[in-house]
């Protein structure tokens, strides 16, 4: 069988990620910055921002200075690699070989797989579409090589199904980047006038390897099908899931209980001996009746105590609905992760948050009160105080910058500063009487004033002046003047002390 590829490259992979979660910003340029010696750069441009000569590697200060409605937005670290994975186990449907390929393709291996939608042209597509219609600007190329394929995805200009053994001609009249070359070997070629492949293709190998290296005569050789080029396959998670079906329909909760029991004792034993630990999982209970009832839990660190997730779903029975009976019980692993084995130690130090106590203990209170009533935050790198936490998505999330503790910050921080009245002595002094909420507190002690500056590859505005006061009663504060003292100033509140 002739071997035939296919080739989709996101031409804005991380934005069309982005504008999907929020559709407000389909029409706004933005920006996705990531810091790089103390220089923010741009990782990601939407198309809109690309229009008005904003691109990858321009600093946000450049990016600024080019237009003046620009969005700037964190980049968030690897972020491409887990698109990719999650489109790729998508395209699992349509062939069971789908491959990464960083930082912005897939490569699928269709060979044999075209014909169940009418041909080529309709298993392309039909790719495309479904994914355009998800958000994703694609483009894609059928081949008989990766190279080609991955060639013509991004530059080609007639066909994206290219014919078998056309491999050579095709490649004539496209830049030699189409090769995925390294970037110093590009600049060589430019400088030595190739611009087209055809300008070097039937040259000498020996005067290419003296030129250009090994590397370079591989890459030709495998987007003319010289050399077989290997692909890592995307491997699916295995669902894990045990069924206990019933001789009689149950509805007694002691019944429930006796199948949650079986159902955990093997799914843990699966976990356990895979290293892995559960973090959601779902309990649905078929009643004779043809309906289904189900109830889900999570914890807050993969686990295959059969124990600690019995008492999770032990919480849950109530929410279940036997009406004339239930008779098959499945239960499905949703989300599992690597955990490490169970070590004793002859001395307990201080594990903190790596004590799976105190983890099964937030997994029973968020089965109580729920999982939204508890949260974890994490530092994060901004000026203004609101920002500069964020919310950790589970107990092992490590921060990637340290708390600020050079300068005194409140207990508690209100998320959006509230306006006070205040009355100081002179404009650029701290308070010396203001007024919240309707009632009104004398400054005896303040310390300040602390300037924290706007981020303004963010956004425009005023810088603020933060003072630390403590009232007549005790009671301390932290205030900040928006602006200079002399352009009117308003004044507000934006935490408590102890």
């Amino acid at each position: 069988m002739q071997k035939r590829f296919m080739a989709i490259w996101f031409r804005h992979l991380l934005t069309d990620w982005f504008t999907v979660r929020r559709p407000e910003m389909k029409d706004v340029p933005f920006v996705l910055v990531a810091s790089e010696r103390n220089r923010m750069i741009i990782k990601a441009a939407n198309p809109i921002a690309q229009a008005q000569g904003i691109y990858c590697g321009m600093s946000a200060a450049d990016a600024k200075a080019v237009t003046n409605n620009l969005q700037v937005f964190d980049y968030l670290p690897a972020k491409e690699t887990v698109l990719l994975r999650q489109l790729g186990l998508w395209c699992i449907r349509y062939t069971p070989i789908v491959a990464v390929d960083l930082p912005d393709g897939l490569i699928l291996d269709i060979s044999g797989c075209a014909h169940l939608w009418g041909g080529e042209h309709g298993y392309l597509k039909e790719i495309i579409n479904k994914l355009r219609t998800s958000g994703y600007d694609a483009r894609s190329a059928i081949a008989d090589t990766v190279g080609l394929a991955w060639a013509i995805a991004r530059y080609g200009k007639i066909t994206p199904i290219i014919k078998t053994g056309t491999q050579v001609e095709t490649l004539f009249d496209l830049p030699p980047a189409a090769l995925r070359l390294e970037s110093y070997t590009l600049q060589k070629l430019q400088k030595l006038g190739f611009t087209t492949i055809k300008s070097f293709i039937q040259l000498p190998r020996q005067v290419l390897r003296r030129r250009f290296g090994e590397p370079f005569l591989l890459k030709l050789a495998q987007a003319l099908g010289l050399e077989n080029e290997q692909i890592v396959a995307l491997v699916p998670p295995v669902p894990y899931t045990e069924r206990v079906p019933c001789l009689e329909p149950v509805k007694t909760v002691k019944a429930i209980e006796i199948a949650i029991q079986k159902l955990l004792e093997g799914v843990c034993i699966r976990l356990q001996s895979e290293g892995k630990g559960l973090r959601k999982g779902t309990l649905k209970c078929y009643r004779i009746d043809g309906k289904m009832t189900k109830v889900s839990i999570s914890t807050n660190r993969g686990s295959y105590s059969v124990s600690h997730l019995f008492k999770l779903f032990e919480l849950q029975i109530s929410k279940i609905e036997p009406a004339l009976g239930i008779d098959l019980f499945l239960l499905e692993a949703t989300k599992v992760e690597d955990i490490d084995l169970v070590q004793e130690k002859l001395w307990t130090g201080k594990p903190g948050l790596h004590d799976t106590a105190l983890a099964e203990l937030l997994d029973k209170l968020a089965g109580k009160i729920g999982a939204n009533a508890i949260s974890r935050y994490l530092p994060a790198e901004h000026y203004w105080p609101e920002r500069s936490i964020k919310q950790a998505s589970d107990l092992e999330e490590v921060p990637s910058t340290k708390w600020r503790i050079d300068r005194p910050r409140p207990l508690r921080l209100l998320k959006r500063p509230e306006p006070v009245d205040v009355m100081a002595l002179l404009p650029d002094y701290p308070p010396k009487v203001f007024t919240y909420k309707g009632k009104r507190h004398t400054v005896e002690k303040a310390d300040g004033p602390e300037r924290i500056e706007r981020e303004w590859w963010r956004d425009k505005g005023e810088h603020r002046d933060y003072y630390a006061v403590e009232d007549t009663q005790g009671q301390r504060y932290w205030l900040f003047r928006s602006g200079h003292y002399d352009a009117a100033p308003q004044w507000y509140l934006h935490g408590f002390f102890a």
